[in-house]
C-alpha cells in the first residue's frame, strides 16, 4: 500500500457506479462525484461499490479517500479489489483483501492500491470497518490505460435536397468512423430530426481507422427548424474504449420550408351551451384556418362529440383567413362529457400541403365538477377486514383526527397483518392512487414502507407509501406555525402514492390492498383508490426538439433542470419551436426562468424574470415527470426559495401541457426558514395556456401574479389565461390562486385534493400598477372538483367583479367553507356582480382560528369593505358541519340574491345565518332547506341583516347522520 494521491486520468470520473447497499442519502453516486465531503456508506457488511467503465483497461492503481475533515476519527476498512472483464460474466480478484487504515485528522484521507489486471468493471469488496457498520468511501478512482478496443463515432451529416419543402422527401446522410484501436462488428446508426429517431442504417464491421456513410430516409416532415443528430451504436451492442461520443448533432439545422399550396386546419371548437347539462342539445362551431399560401376549395368539415358525428359544408378559403363553420345538427349531452374532435376537409376533397394537421381535439364537460379520467372508489364502501374509522358529529380537525382528514369523513385502519381493503373496478385501469396515512419517522422527515396490493387474489407487486411530505404538528392556525418536529397535535396527516400497473386490468377487476411480511408500517389508514386507464405516451410532435437534445437523460437520478433551460432559453429565442419533454422520470432542481443579469446570484436580490414565448410539451402527467428531491431552502438557486427549485417561473405567452411536477416541499414555511416551493409562478401576462399538467407536493401549486414593485417595467398581468385539466395534490398552501390584476382568465375542468389554503381564488390585492384599472375581474372558475382542502376555502373570491364560480363540487373541508366571499387580506373591492352557479357542496364549512370561528359551507365576510351584487343559485348544500349559508360578522354590507337553493342537513347549525354582527340584505327565492339543526333561518338578535322571502316548505326524508 502507497499513500498518496494521483495525478494520470481517473477511469472512473463519471461512470456509471452502484452499491450492494446504501443508509440514508450517503448513495452509491457520491463516491465518484469529484466531492470528497459526500460520501456512501453500505448498511452492513459485506458491501459492494462498483463502477463501470465500460470497457476493458489495463490498470494500475486504485485509489480510495475519505472526507479530509479532521472530525472523522480514524478507522480501518478491510475490503478486496476486483474486476471483471468485458467479455466475462463474473469478477476475479485484482487485490486481495487486506486492512486499509485513514485518519484524516493525521492527513491521510487517502488510500493508493497498485493493482495488475484487466477490467471493464472494477468493484470494491468490503468485509470490515472500525468506525462504521458498513464500508465508506467518499471517492473511488481508477487509473491504467484503456485496452485495445473499437471507439464508434459520427464525423458528420448532410441531407437532401439542401433546402427541402412540406413535399419533399429527405435522406440524411451520417459518416461513421472507427476512431479505436481494435476492428469493430457490424452495428446501425439512428438519425433523429428535432430529438426523434426517424429511421436507422445497417454499418457495416469497420477495421480501426476506417469509415463509411449510410443514408436514412425521413420522409416529409411538417415546416419547421430541425435539429440533425446520429447516433452509432444507439443499442450499446458493441464494446467501446468510449460509449459516450456515439452521437453526433449537426452545427446547422434542417430548415423545413412551406410549400406551396393550400393547407386547412381546425384553430378552434365553439359549443353552445359552453357547460350544458346532461340531456341538453348541444351545437357546435368549428374555426377552420388555411395556413397555407394560396386558397383552398369548398370542403366538408366533420365534428363527433363522442358516438355522435355531425358535419358542416365550408366555402372555400383564402390563403391566410379562417371560416368559422356551423356543424349541422345538435349532440345530445351525456354525463361525464365527452371528446370533441373536429377535423377539417374530412373527405379529402382539398390537395393540401400537409395532411396531417387536420384535427383539433379538446373536452367538453357535462353537469358539475370536472370529467376526471379516473374512478375513485372509498375505502369504507369496498370489502375490508381492518378498523372503521368515522369522524366524531363536530368533525374535529387538528387533534390527529384521521376520520375528519378523510373523504367521506371515514377510512379504514389497517393494523394486523392480513388486514385488506378490496374494492372492485368499474373501469379499465392500468394505475393505482391511493390515499394513505403512515407514521411519520421518530425523529420527523418521514419514512418508506410497503403495502402488497393483489390483483384477483393473486399478488401483483409491493406498493410504496411514505410519509416524507405529511405530518405537520401544532396547534396554532398560523399557517406558517406548524413544525415537521414531532410532539403533540398533528394535522395533513395524508399523502398520496401512485403506480402504473404492469398490465391494464378490466372492469370487475378485484384491487386489494393488504398488509403482508415485510409491510412494516405499525398501521397504514386507507382512504381511497383512484383507478385509471392511463393513455401511451403520446408522440412528440415534429416542430418539437427534445430535452435529450440537450443532455437529459431520463431515470439516471441526475439533475435535468440545465438541459432543460438550454432547451426552453432557445425556445424564447427562436432557435426552436417547441420543448418536448419524452416519457421518463427527469430530475429538476431548479425552477425554469429568465435569468436577470441585473441580480447577482447569490446576492441579496432574487430573480424575477419568468420565461416567455415558449411552448412545452410533454408525453402526458402520467408519462412526463419532473421531480425534485432538495427542500427549497437548500437548493441555493438564483430564484426566492419561496418560490422553489422546480416547476417554471412564466411572464407571457407560453403554453404547457402534459407533464407532472412533483415538488420537494414539506411545509409552508416558518419552521428553520423551512419553504414548500411553487410549481408554477410568475406573471403570465397574454397568451398562456396551461393543460394537463399533474403539481403535487409545493407549498403552492399555482401561483398567478407579481407584485407591480417586483420590476416595474415587466408589470403584465396575466390576461385571458386558461388552465385545463389540472390535477393539483398534497400541497401546503393554494391550489391556484389569481393575483395581481388577473383579469379574464379561467380554471375549467380540473381536480384538486389535499391543498393547504383556498384550492381556487381570485385575490383582487392593491400590488399593482393602477388600483383603479388592474382589478382582479371576469374571471371564472368552472366545471372543477375539489375534495378535503386541510385548510381554508374550496373557492374564494376577495374583491373585484364580474367573477364567477359555476359548476363546481366541493367536498370535505376542514375548518372553512366549500366557497366564501370576502373582505379580508384588504383587497381592492368588490363591484358589479358576483356569480355562485349551479354549484354542489358536502360535508363544507368548519371552526378554525383557535376553535372559536364556525364557518358556513357558504360564507359571505364582509370584515371591512361591501360586498354587493352577489347572486347566489342553482346550487345544492349538503351535510354541512355547521351552517349551510352563513352571513359572518363585519363591518362591511353584503346583498345577495339567492334563487333556486337546496340546503339539506346542516347539522350543527342553521340552514341560512346572519350573524349578530352582519349587515346587508339576501332575497330568497325557491330556497328549500331541510333537516337543519338549529332552525332553517336564523338572524341573531343584534343583527342588522334583512333577509327577504321564506324557504320553500320541503318534505323532510329523514335525516342521514353520517360523520
Amino acid at each position: 500500500m502507497r499513500q498518496g494521491t494521483q495525478a494520470a486520468t481517473n477511469l472512473a470520473a463519471g461512470k456509471p457506479i452502484e452499491a450492494s447497499s446504501s443508509v440514508f442519502s450517503f448513495v452509491a453516486a457520491n463516491a465518484n462525484d469529484n466531492n470528497t465531503g459526500t460520501y456512501w456508506e453500505a448498511s452492513g457488511q459485506p458491501g459492494t461499490l462498483t463502477v463501470k467503465l465500460g470497457a476493458n483497461a489495463d490498470l494500475d492503481q486504485v485509489v480510495v479517500k475519505l472526507d479530509p475533515d479532521p472530525v472523522w476519527g480514524a478507522r480501518t476498512q478491510t475490503f478486496e479489489v476486483l474486476g471483471r472483464d468485458q467479455g466475462a460474466t463474473t469478477f476475479t480478484t485484482l487485490k486481495a483483501g487486506a486492512d486499509y487504515r485513514f485518519d484524516p485528522a493525521a492527513g491521510q484521507n487517502t488510500v493508493t492500491v497498485p493493482v495488475s489486471g484487466r477490467a471493464a468493471d472494477l468493484r470494491l469488496r468490503f468485509t470490515a470497518n472500525s468506525g462504521a457498520p458498513g464500508g465508506q468511501v467518499a471517492e473511488l478512482q481508477v487509473f491504467g490505460t484503456p485496452a485495445p478496443n473499437p471507439d464508434l463515432v459520427v464525423t458528420g451529416t448532410t441531407w437532401t435536397p439542401a433546402n427541402p419543402t412540406e413535399t419533399s422527401q429527405v435522406a440524411v446522410s451520417a459518416t461513421v468512423k472507427n476512431a479505436g484501436t481494435a476492428a469493430s462488428p457490424a452495428t446501425t446508426v439512428n438519425v433523429s430530426l428535432g430529438g426523434t429517431v426517424v429511421g436507422n442504417a445497417a454499418v457495416g464491421a469497420l477495421a480501426a481507422g476506417a469509415s463509411t456513410t449510410v443514408t436514412v430516409n425521413a420522409g416529409t416532415r411538417p415546416q419547421g427548424t430541425y435539429s440533425v443528430s446520429a447516433t452509432v451504436d444507439p443499442a450499446g451492442t458493441v464494446v467501446e474504449q468510449d460509449d459516450t461520443n456515439n452521437t453526433f448533432t449537426a452545427p446547422t439545422s434542417l430548415v423545413i420550408a412551406q410549400a406551396p399550396g393550400p393547407d386547412l386546419e381546425v384553430t378552434g371548437i365553439t359549443s353552445s351551451p359552453p357547460n350544458p347539462a346532461a340531456g341538453t342539445a348541444v351545437s357546435f362551431t368549428v374555426a377552420v384556418h388555411n395556413r397555407g399560401t394560396s386558397g383552398a376549395g369548398a370542403s366538408v368539415t366533420r365534428l363527433s362529440a363522442g358516438s355522435t358525428t355531425l358535419s358542416g359544408d365550408t366555402g372555400a378559403i383564402a390563403a391566410g383567413a379562417t371560416a368559422n363553420v356551423a356543424i349541422a345538427g345538435t349532440w345530445t349531452a351525456t354525463n361525464g362529457g365527452a371528446t370533441l374532435t373536429a377535423t377539417a376537409d374530412a373527405t379529402n376533397t382539398v390537395a393540401e400541403t400537409n395532411e396531417s394537421n387536420n384535427g383539433l381535439s379538446r373536452a367538453i364537460v357535462v353537469g358539475r365538477g370536472a370529467a376526471v379520467p379516473y374512478v375513485s372508489y372509498e375505502a369504507e364502501a369496498g370489502q375490508y377486514q381492518g378498523e372503521l374509522l368515522r369522524t366524531d358529529p363536530l368533525r374535529t380537525f387538528g387533534h390527529t383526527n384521521f376520520a375528519t382528514e378523510s373523504s367521506g369523513r371515514q377510512s379504514v385502519r389497517l393494523a394486523n397483518q392480513g388486514q385488506y381493503v378490496e374494492v372492485t373496478s368499474t373501469n379499465q385501469a392500468n394505475s393505482i392512487v391511493v390515499r394513505n396515512s403512515v407514521p411519520d419517522a421518530p425523529a420527523g422527515g418521514g419514512q418508506d414502507y410497503t403495502l402488497s396490493l393483489y390483483v384477483n387474489g393473486t399478488f401483483a407487486q409491493k406498493l410504496t407509501l411514505s410519509s416524507t411530505h405529511s405530518w405537520l404538528y401544532g396547534t396554532t392556525d398560523d399557517p406558517e406555525g406548524l413544525t415537521n418536529r414531532p410532539g403533540g397535535d398533528a394535522r395533513r396527516l395524508f399523502d398520496e402514492s401512485h403506480a402504473l400497473l404492469a398490465q391494464s386490468y378490466p372492469p370487475g377487476t378485484k384491487f386489494r390492498l393488504q398488509r403482508d411480511n415485510g409491510d412494516n408500517a405499525a398501521y397504514y389508514v386507507v382512504d381511497l383508490v383512484d383507478l385509471e386507464q392511463v393513455a401511451p405516451a403520446l408522440p412528440k410532435p415534429a416542430e418539437c426538439t427534445s430535452i435529450t437534445e440537450y443532455g437529459a437523460v431520463p431515470n439516471d437520478g441526475v439533475d435535468d433542470a440545465p438541459a432543460i433551460q438550454r432547451a426552453v432559453t432557445d425556445d424564447q429565442n427562436g432557435r426552436i419551436a417547441c420543448v418536448w419533454i419524452p416519457e421518463g422520470q427527469w430530475r429538476q432542481e431548479a425552477k425554469i426562468l429568465t435569468d436577470d443579469p441585473t441580480v447577482p446570484n447569490g446576492g441579496g436580490q432574487y430573480n424575477q424574470i419568468g420565461i416567455s414565448n415558449a411552448t412545452i410539451k410533454g408525453a402526458g402527467m402520467w408519462r412526463s415527470q419532473l421531480y425534485s428531491l432538495i427542500q427549497p431552502q437548500d437548493a441555493g438557486t438564483i430564484n426566492h426559495p419561496h418560490e422553489g427549485n422546480f416547476g417554471f417561473d412564466i411572464d407571457k405567452n407560453v403554453q404547457l401541457s402534459d407533464i407532472a411536477i412533483f415538488g420537494s416541499g414539506r411545509i409552508r414555511g416558518g419552521d428553520g426558514n423551512a419553504e414548500g416551493g411553487v410549481g408554477l409562478n410568475g406573471r403570465f401576462g397574454t397568451g398562456t395556456k396551461i393543460s394537463n399538467v399533474w403539481i403535487e407536493h409545493s407549498n403552492v401549486g399555482v401561483w398567478v401574479g407579481r407584485d407591480y414593485s417586483n420590476k416595474p417595467e415587466l408589470w403584465g398581468p396575466a390576461d385571458g389565461l386558461e388552465f385545463s385539466g389540472m390535477r393539483i395534490r398534497d400541497t401546503y398552501a393554494d391550489g391556484i390562486n389569481f393575483t395581481n390584476g388577473t383579469r379574464n382568465s379561467r380554471v375549467f375542468n380540473s381536480s384538486f385534493r389535499t391543498t393547504g389554503d383556498d384550492s381556487l381564488a381570485v385575490w383582487a390585492n392593491q400590488y399593482v400598477k393602477d388600483p383603479s384599472v388592474d382589478i382582479g375581474h371576469d374571471n371564472v372558475f368552472t366545471n372543477n372538483t375539489i375534495q378535503l382542502p386541510w385548510r381554508a376555502n374550496g373557492i374564494a373570491v376577495y374583491g373585484g367583479y364580474g367573477n364567477r364560480i359555476e359548476n363546481n363540487l366541493v367536498y370535505d373541508t376542514m375548518n372553512y367553507p366549500g366557497i366564501m366571499l370576502a373582505t379580508d387580506h384588504d383587497p381592492l373591492p368588490f363591484s358589479g356582480q358576483t356569480t355562485i352557479a349551479n354549484n354542489a357542496l358536502y360535508r363544507c364549512g368548519g371552526v378554525f382560528w383557535g376553535e372559536q370561528q364556525k364557518f358556513g359551507a357558504i360564507t359571505f365576510f364582509a370584515q371591512g369593505k361591501d360586498i354587493p351584487g352577489v347572486t347566489l343559485r342553482d346550487t345544492e348544500i349538503h351535510d354541512s358541519t355547521y351552517d349551510g349559508i352563513q352571513f359572518k360578522t363585519g363591518g362591511g354590507v353584503v346583498t345577495a340574491a339567492i334563487t333556486n337553493v337546496k340546503i339539506d342537513e346542516s347539522d350543527n347549525g342553521a340552514g341560512i345565518l346572519a350573524m349578530s354582527g352582519a349587515r346587508g340584505s339576501a332575497t330568497l327565492t325557491n330556497v328549500t332547506i331541510t333537516g337543519s339543526a338549529k332552525g332553517d333561518v336564523v338572524v341573531e338578535p343584534g343583527s342588522q341583516f334583512v333577509i327577504t322571502g321564506a324557504p320553500v316548505p320541503a318534505a323532510v326524508t329523514g335525516r342521514r347522520r353520517a360523520g
